[in-house]
């Protein structure tokens, strides 16, 4: 009998290709019988993504993470197990978000709820999103998501990444402090390592102009968050991850002026799910026919 494999969705196991005996495991409760001998781990999406299970599977050769960011992972990997990331499975999705925050800060949508709550008509102009200057920081495939959807409402997009591509009209993060002073909007898709830790700051958040806006879609401890707050809403910014994360009741955040917040649901609107889906099932087919597999983010033996 092969090896099993683990797969979050009975659909992934269904289509699963002759030669791959897959269990599904949905990331709740204990692990099935057999996932002790697993070779092949696909983690579970959201609050299921169970990596303390990986301890008890002493045949495992990789795991498969359904996000983009894999930094979460690495210190429960074994030696020698190669890991694969969701690259690309979130892209529409976050972009999606990153455009809806932006434009619910943008046209103040927030207020405009509150008042319809209160039954209250009370009209005011808003700012805009055509004719803003947006920076993206982190400029990957989601950033590139997001600009394609950011150029139809006529914003100049400002492409910054860890590392300069000039054939790309990328700038690289030594330049940023040169680009924050013209941003009418930042947007953060950085993943969080020690480079990216408080990358934008007291001193960053400082060169914004007043009324600015940052949106964070990357991950929480990009920024600063004792630094945003001590702006006391001169930069305002939309926020769906956030340090600490869960943000817990009380916390400042929560009521902090020019601060919107979503619960780290960008990634996972309903059009990740099928295509998370296909994904696994065609990683599943090169698993059968010894192809590699996609998304390779660290070798296994």
């Amino acid at each position: 009998m092969a090896d099993p494999v683990l797969v979050p969705w009975q659909d992934n196991a269904d289509n699963a290709p002759g030669g791959v005996r897959a269990v599904v495991y949905n990331g709740e409760g204990d692990p099935p019988a057999g996932a002790s001998d697993a070779v092949l781990y696909v983690v579970p999406y959201g609050p299921g993504q169970r990596l303390d299970v990986i301890a008890g599977m002493p045949r495992l050769r990789a795991v498969q993470v359904l996000t983009a960011g894999y930094e979460h992972v690495l210190g429960v990997l074994p030696d020698g197990v190669a890991l694969y990331n969701g690259r690309g499975l979130h892209d529409a999705s976050t972009a999606e978000h990153a455009v809806a925050l932006i434009l619910a800060a943008q046209r103040d949508l927030p207020t405009w709820a509150r008042d319809q709550s209160a039954h209250r008509w009370r009209p005011f102009y808003t700012r805009s999103l055509a004719d803003a200057r947006v920076l993206i920081v982190g400029y990957g495939s989601i950033g590139a998501a997001i600009e394609a959807r950011l150029l139809p409402f006529e914003t100049e997009v400002v492409r910054v990444a860890r590392r300069p591509r000039p054939g790309e009209g990328v700038h690289g993060i030594a330049d940023l402090h040169r680009l924050l002073p013209d941003a009418d909007v930042v947007v953060l898709v950085a993943p969080h390592t020690p480079d990216t830790e408080g990358l934008i700051g007291g001193a960053e958040l400082a060169l914004l102009p007043d009324d600015a806006l940052v949106v964070n879609v990357g991950r929480g401890p990009v920024l600063d968050t004792g630094a945003l707050l001590a702006e006391k809403g001169r930069v305002r910014a939309a926020l769906d991850v956030t340090d600490p994360e869960p943000l817990p009741a009380g916390h400042p955040l929560w009521e902090a002026p020019g601060v919107y917040v979503t619960p780290h649901v960008a990634g996972g609107s309903a059009t990740f799910y099928p295509r998370a889906r296909r994904f696994i099932d065609d990683q599943l087919r090169r698993w059968a026919t010894g192809e590699p597999l996609a998304n390779e983010v660290r070798a296994g033996r």
